[in-house]
């Protein structure tokens, strides 16, 4: 039995002159203007908990009080000032929003009838200490539980939390990078493919396709999979971008050889409204503009963006090509120049409803369409040096349109536990995708002995391709720390993918405009597969030694279909197993080391497995392999990382990966229609594959206004296809750097500098899953080369942005960035085997500039909808000050 005190009439007065004294100095924080250019980041977050009796039931209208201690303008000495508080609601719950992430803090309670108490507290934002496998560590940091306050009769001491941190533009950590998209001024106005040439790491062609140690890493947007292409996402919708180099058994298995690239929509949650307005021109007169905002009262977050962006992307290039099939020996030379315009448009819409403090309920769409139209000339001459008689002309025209739509939902639901760090999550994302591509080819054959303005035959042919895709996934989270040493965590997933394409090729033979159907080209196929999996990690800190153990289990299956033979393709693996071993030691205060296993799969994508043969370029047919297996691949990783007095770190990791079965293009040779030799462009099962290597990664503060950004990697690396006659690929040692400057300047100038270096390496394997679309002409025999079978010659390119803030607070900016300076950025490939050599050679969109400006708004009102009074106070308004 517990005995209450006495509630007197002083005590009354007590309390009451207690929550005058609140309401007064709120009011008198909100009369102060706000002022700006502070020495630390405007970050601010959400503290929450509960105020319990010694009984644990809710204890309403205790008044709780946040303080800092501040300078007083007036006096010149340091005291506490209130810069939030409210009145706890009926089961005793509090919520105080905008609270600065920086500095100490203090919290105090007090209610009728209890003793008064006050706890130190602060935000943990330490990413870089996150432990492998938790994603959400950063975020999450940023809304803190404070779990249940007991106030008691009796004074209590309770625990004191005091962490600090800030906002960089790059968070190193040892199992993950974090690029803030926010410091990054040459990706403005452009596409999620212009950001990812800045982020360390990551390789980035001329035709937006993303590789990480010579491999394609698994795309996820907010940490689910996605049918959205890079270059449908506007790099403005970005807020940042998560690289995991060896990802856990937490995470989806698929991806094989590389990490995950997770990039983080933008999304607010502060207290009132706030949002931005952008605009953009580039040289080519292509426009782009976009907007967003977040409304936020009492339990209802309301986020909604959108954006409209034009692009016209040009190149030019050359094929040289030797083949030693025909007969006699043919020689290929060819000029191509290519055009692409169109646009595309991306919105956002979703809503966060806090339920209570500890239950959440999320649901968010993402909606993407545009339309392009590329066109291409080539210039193709036919030598036959034994038969100079056969030598022949050609000129291609190609003039295609392209049309695509997007559409992504996801719902969520998230419980936290009074315990710090238990909570449980529940989502279900639903990705539909449509694409709609029509091309028309018109082929010119000139005799070269009687080149004249009227070609000696004409070849018309017209490509109608209609495709979509849906996929659905239902996944469910939960993590129980046992104590403050030790975490468990399980969770199941199921992912559901239908897919289904429609092709067909139309021949106008006699070059009336009238295109009838060729039956052999034509071709539906559909397909769907099914992954099941469950995994479970158990993770634990003794002193300075850390550990995490970590199983999961995936069953997969497959089922193709052509639907004019009803023949079927089907691939099943009824239980795979993915472990994954995080072992960490911490080197003192400043240095941690990392030593980390897993095994991880890539199944392939529709395109590789449909047995269709691709004839729009009659010079180049490629088909997909329905016998394809998935490809593992076992990953080892160790890791060094130390930060620096000047908040600047060092991470170096030394890497190891090797795959079985390595899905990869290879060029074999077959039969065309009218009976002549070929050679197809497919995909295969090659035997095995490696790449190990040494990567070095910096961030240092070398002056107050110059942030300096190295990354160095250099790796060897090897495909072994294992056919008999087929030359062995040479083993080449490579390396890829990339320096990011960030320079602060008078007068709010800043400048940013950036460039990257690739040198001579093998090509990436096949299937890139990270293209960020944008490929079209691209020289005779389309595409990259086999990955087997061939190698880039080295690449670099510098680009460039500067910044200028203005109005007050720095709300306005006007930005100019420049892409590839020097225009040295290419595509220079050489591919062969025992049927031809060929070189490639191919530039893209050099040295263009983009105009941009955006404008930020906000105001931070807790009843923008609706003026406070007791009651609204008593729900649970907040009384905040705007930051």
């Amino acid at each position: 039995m517990s005995f209450a005190r006495p509630i007197t009439q002083s005590h009354r007065m007590k309390h009451l002159t207690s929550f005058l004294l609140l309401a007064l100095s709120v009011t008198v924080l909100f009369a102060q203007p706000r002022t700006g250019g502070g020495q630390r980041p405007n970050v601010t977050g959400r503290l929450y908990g509960k105020i319990v009796d010694a009984n644990g039931k809710g204890v309403e209208f205790a008044s709780v009080q946040l303080l800092q201690n501040r300078m007083d303008t007036v006096t010149k000495k340091r005291s506490e000032a209130v810069i939030a508080g409210m009145l706890t609601v009926t089961n005793g719950e509090f919520s105080l929003e905008n609270v600065p992430a920086f500095g100490p803090l203090k919290l105090k309670v007090s209610a009728i009838g209890y003793e008064e108490i006050t706890q130190d507290v602060s935000f943990n934002l330490n990413a870089a200490g996150a432990k492998p496998g938790d994603m959400s560590a950063m975020a999450g940091a940023l809304d803190k539980d404070l779990g249940n306050i007991r106030i008691v009769v009796s004074d209590k001491i309770l625990d004191n939390v005091t962490v600090t941190s800030t906002k960089p533009g790059l968070t190193l950590g040892i199992d993950r990078k974090i690029f803030n998209v926010d410091k990054n001024i040459t990706s403005a106005g452009g596409t999620a493919i212009d950001i990812m040439r800045n982020v360390p790491s990551l390789n980035v062609d001329i035709d937006g396709n993303v590789t990480m140690r010579n491999n394609s890493p698994q795309v996820f947007v907010d940490g689910r999979p996605s049918n959205l292409t890079l270059e449908q996402i506007p790099a403005d919708a970005v807020q940042s971008v998560e690289l995991i180099t060896n990802p856990s058994a937490k995470f989806d298995a698929s991806g094989g050889t590389a990490c995950i690239l997770n990039i983080v929509l933008k999304k607010e949650k502060k207290v009132g409204y706030n949002g931005s307005l952008r605009a953009n021109i580039d040289s080519r007169a292509r426009v782009g503009m976009g907007g967003d905002i977040n409304l936020r009262q009492q339990k209802v977050n309301f986020f909604a963006s959108g954006m409209y962006n034009q692009r016209r992307s040009i190149s030019s290039g050359t094929t040289e090509r030797y083949n030693f099939f025909s007969t006699p020996l043919e020689e290929v030379y060819q000029r191509d120049r290519s055009r692409q315009d169109g646009a595309f448009g991306f919105g956002r819409l979703g809503m966060d409803y806090f339920m209570s403090n500890r239950n959440t309920f999320s649901i968010s769409a993402n909606l993407a369409r545009g339309g392009f139209k590329p066109n291409s000339t080539s210039y193709i001459d036919y030598g036959y040096p034994a038969d100079p008689s056969l030598n022949e002309y050609q000129e291609r025209f190609s003039n295609n349109k392209s049309n695509f739509r997007n559409l992504g939902t996801t719902v969520s639901f998230k419980h936290l536990f009074p315990k710090a760090g238990q909570e449980f999550t529940t989502d279900v994302t639903y990705n539909r995708s449509r694409n709609e591509n029509t091309a028309f080819i018109e082929t010119d054959y000139y005799n070269s002995a009687n080149a004249g303005i009227t070609p000696d035959r004409r070849f018309r042919q017209q490509q109608l391709v209609d495709g979509g895709s849906e996929n659905t996934v239902i996944q469910a989270d939960y993590a129980n720390p046992i104590n403050e040493k030790s975490k468990f965590e399980v969770g199941l997933r199921a992912q559901l993918r239908n897919n289904n394409s429609s092709n067909g090729f139309y021949i106008d033979s006699s070059n009336t405009g009238k295109y009838t159907i060729q039956p052999s080209s034509q071709m539906d196929y559909k397909s769907n597969d099914q992954v099941y999996a469950a995994y479970a990690t158990y993770s634990a800190q003794h002193k300075t030694f850390g550990y995490q153990l970590g199983l999961r289990a995936e069953s997969s299956n497959y089922e193709g279909e052509l639907l004019k033979t009803s023949e079927l393709f089907k691939i099943d693996f009824p239980l795979s197993f993915f472990p994954s071993i995080f072992l960490s030691q911490k080197l003192g205060e400043t240095q941690s080391l990392q030593l980390n296993y897993s095994r991880r799969i890539n199944r392939p994508n529709f395109w590789q497995l449909t047995p269709f043969t691709d004839s729009s370029d009659r010079l180049n047919p490629s088909k997909g392999n329905p016998g394809l297996k998935p490809e593992f691949t076992n990953s080892f990783e160790l890791s060094y990382e130390k930060t620096f007095r000047n908040k600047g770190n060092f991470l170096a990791s030394v890497y190891y990966k090797h795959t079985t079965d390595l899905i990869t293009r290879f060029q074999e040779q077959g039969v065309g229609s009218g009976g002549e030799d070929i050679v197809i462009s497919t995909y295969i099962n090659a035997n095995n594959s490696y790449v190990g290597g040494i990567e070095l990664t910096s961030r240092n503060n070398l002056t107050k206004w110059w942030e300096f950004t190295p990354n160095v990697n250099i790796y060897q690396s090897r495909v072994d296809i294992a056919i008999p006659g087929e030359p062995e690929q040479e083993r080449l040692t490579s390396y890829f750097a990339k320096i990011n400057n960030t320079f602060k300047l008078p007068k709010n100038f800043s400048l940013q500098l950036s460039g990257d270096y690739q040198s001579k390496t093998i090509l990436p394997p096949g299937g890139s899953n990270s293209r960020g679309g944008g490929g079209f002409g691209g020289g005779m025999f389309g595409g990259p080369a086999s990955a087997s079978q061939g190698y880039v010659r080295p690449n670099y390119g510098v680009d460039a942005a500067v910044r200028l803030e203005f109005m007050k607070n720095k709300t306005a900016s006007i930005s100019l960035n420049v892409n590839d300076i020097f225009r040295t950025r290419r595509s220079d490939i050489h591919s062969e085997s025992t049927l031809f050599t060929q070189d490639s050679y191919r530039i893209r969109d050099q040295r263009v500039f983009r105009l941009n400006f955006n404008w930020r708004f906000g105001k931070f009102d807790p009843s923008l909808f609706k003026r406070k009074n007791l009651k609204g106070e008593r729900e649970g308004s907040n009384i905040e000050m705007g930051q």
